[in-house]
């Protein structure tokens, strides 16, 4: 297990009468029936149906809601879309720095220091807590295909204590510090918004149009948008490749994918991945190129690399 400081995911807090509309208006899922205590997977997305964004929504209270991001500016779009549309809200960054514990035997280190109770915490849902009088949130939730929970600190200048509390408490798991793992979340497709996006990337080019509900009655931004993507169909699609050569390195830098002389695509991350011992890449594809390519090239800085489409995630 491994705690992380990922203090740098802030969250946008809404608050007063029309907190739940707004938090609605804001992401094509339907979160008319999120509860007290549960958080919600949610694109973000401008009324063009860009994808602005990925966070978790938080339901705190009934008029008071987190979206908690990791990139991108999304407290100055939602205090544009307050405003602009009319909303009886209050919308700010709060006082609130998450700590993750990631790993097999997260839930051990957490049972420790909250009680067995925690264990019974479903995926993405979350409760009030306090530690040695630091108040927080516990939540099932972390950017990690291993598991683990994200500790929300109220109170940034308890900070160093917290760390060191869960660093005694993890000592026996054998916790030590770390960061989300960039094989694994390649290994395990885990969405990187900037990174596997671009300035034009809808939801459903990267698997989340199950996460857009456009029968609702709801209002949401980008709604008629998103009817026309869906009734179109997209144009570009998200697909795994393994890249042929000596083991490459890790890399966050567009690529051109070719195919016959032309450009099809861009492939946005690669990694060589330990445990298939293949080098595997993200990749956005025109969706006119079937998963029997043949000939596909990436142009690499060590040169061009022969590609074959797989499934995501790789394993």
């Amino acid at each position: 297990c491994a705690m992380w400081d990922v203090s740098s995911e802030r969250q946008v807090e809404i608050t007063g009468p029309d907190a739940a509309k707004l938090a609605q208006y804001l992401t094509p899922r339907d979160v008319s029936n999120i509860a007290f205590g549960q958080g919600k997977y949610v694109p973000l997305c401008d009324h063009d149906g860009t994808l602005l964004n990925d966070p978790i929504l938080l339901k705190i209270e009934d008029d008071r809601f987190w979206f908690s991001i990791a990139d991108s500016d999304v407290l100055l779009w939602v205090k544009g879309v307050a405003d602009g549309g009319g909303f009886d809200v209050h919308v700010r960054e709060p006082d609130v720095s998450p700590l993750a514990i990631q790993g097999p035997k997260a839930e051990d280190v957490v049972a420790s220091l909250f009680g067995e109770d925690v264990r019974k915490l479903k995926y993405f849902w979350f409760r009030p807590c306090e530690l040695d009088g630091i108040a927080l949130y516990v939540a099932r939730s972390g950017w990690s295909k291993q598991g683990g929970f994200e500790i929300y600190l109220c109170d940034g200048t308890r900070g160093a204590d917290l760390w060191q509390i869960v660093k005694r408490a993890g000592a026996p798991f054998g916790i030590g510090p770390g960061a989300p793992n960039y094989v694994e979340r390649v290994e395990s497709a885990l969405l990187s918004y900037g990174a596997d996006t671009d300035e034009r990337t809808n939801p459903f080019e990267v698997g989340l149009g199950k996460y857009v509900d456009l029968d609702q009655d709801a209002d949401f931004a980008g709604k008629d948008a998103l009817k026309a993507i869906a009734a179109c169909g997209v144009k570009r699609r998200q697909v795994g490749l393994f890249l042929d050569g000596d083991p490459i390195g890790s890399n966050e830098h567009p690529f051109p994918v070719m195919l016959h002389g032309g450009r099809v695509g861009t492939m946005s991350v690669t990694a060589h991945s330990p445990r298939l011992d293949r080098n595997i890449a993200i990749a956005l594809l025109d969706a006119s190129i079937g998963d029997d390519a043949d000939g596909l090239m990436v142009e690499t800085p060590q040169g061009p690399r022969k590609a074959t489409i797989t499934s995501l995630p790789f394993c």
